[in-house]
C-alpha cells in the first residue's frame, strides 16, 4: 500500500500507544481502523493479516507489521529516530527496553482485581522513583545535552516523555525530586510534532475507563 501508515487496534490505550507517539513526533499522518468486536479480530486473523493472530498491525510500506518492538523498529529506522551508528541504536535500545518493563507494569494495572490495585501502585511508584526515573535523570545530566543520545531526538525520548506522563496523570509530582527529567519534559512537550499531538482531539487516547474493560476483554476472549 501507499499513503498513510494504517493502525489496526482496540481503541483504548495499549500496545499501539507508543506506536501513534513515535509516528506523531515523527510528524507523520496516519490512519486508524479499529477493532471493535471479536468478530472484527476475528476477520483479520481469517484474512491472513495477523503473522500471529495478535493486534497490533500497522499497514506500512506494502506491509502488514505485526509486533510492537518490531513496528516501532521499523518506523523508528525510517524516519531517522533510531541514532545514526549501532552505538547509538543500542544505546536507544537499552533505554527502551529499560522503559518497557516499566510500561508493562503500567499498562497491565488497570486489569488488577480491586484489591491489589493499592499494592500494584505502590509497587509502581516504588520502581519509578527508585529504579528507573533516578536512571534517565542521571543519564541526561551525564550527557549533557537535551536528548537521551547524541543530540538528536530518538525514540527513547519519546517513550521516556510518553512514560513520565502517564506517571504523571497517577502522581502529579512525579517529577519533584528530578530537575533535569524536567526540563527535558518542558522541551519535548514544546516540539511542534509532540504539541500537537498533546492537543484535544489528537489520536492520543486517554486513560482506560473501568467501564471500557469488559467489552475490551470480550473482544481477546
Amino acid at each position: 500500500m501507499s499513503g498513510k501508515p494504517v493502525l489496526h487496534y482496540v481503541s483504548v490505550r495499549g500496545r499501539m500507544e507508543p506506536v501513534k507517539w513515535l509516528l506523531a513526533a515523527a510528524g507523520v499522518e496516519f490512519e486508524e481502523k479499529f477493532v471493535e468486536t471479536k468478530e472484527d479480530l476475528q476477520k483479520l486473523r481469517a484474512g491472513g493479516s495477523l503473522l500471529f493472530q495478535q493486534i497490533p498491525m500497522v499497514e506500512i510500506d506494502g506491509m502488514k507489521l505485526v509486533q510492537t518492538r518490531a513496528i516501532l523498529n521499523y518506523i523508528a529506522g525510517k524516519y531517522n529516530l533510531y541514532g545514526k551508528d549501532l552505538k547509538e541504536r543500542a544505546l536507544i535500545d537499552m533505554y527502551v527496553e529499560g522503559l518497557a518493563d516499566l510500561n508493562e507494569l503500567i499498562m497491565y494495572h488497570d486489569f488488577k482485581p480491586a484489591n491489589e490495585k493499592e499494592k500494584n501502585l505502590a509497587s509502581i511508584f516504588d520502581k519509578a522513583m527508585n529504579r528507573y526515573l533516578p536512571v534517565f535523570e542521571k543519564v541526561l545530566k551525564d550527557h549533557g545535552q537535551d536528548f537521551l543520545v547524541g543530540n538528536k531526538l530518538s525514540r527513547a525520548d519519546v517513550n521516556l516523555l510518553e512514560t513520565i506522563l502517564v506517571l504523571e496523570e497517577f502522581k502529579p509530582d512525579a517529577l519533584a525530586k528530578f530537575p533535569v527529567l524536567q526540563s527535558f519534559k518542558a522541551r519535548m512537550c514544546s516540539m511542534p510534532n509532540i504539541k500537537k499531538f498533546l492537543q484535544p482531539g489528537s489520536p492520543k487516547k486517554p486513560p482506560l475507563q473501568e467501564k471500557e474493560i469488559p467489552a475490551l476483554l470480550a473482544i481477546f476472549e
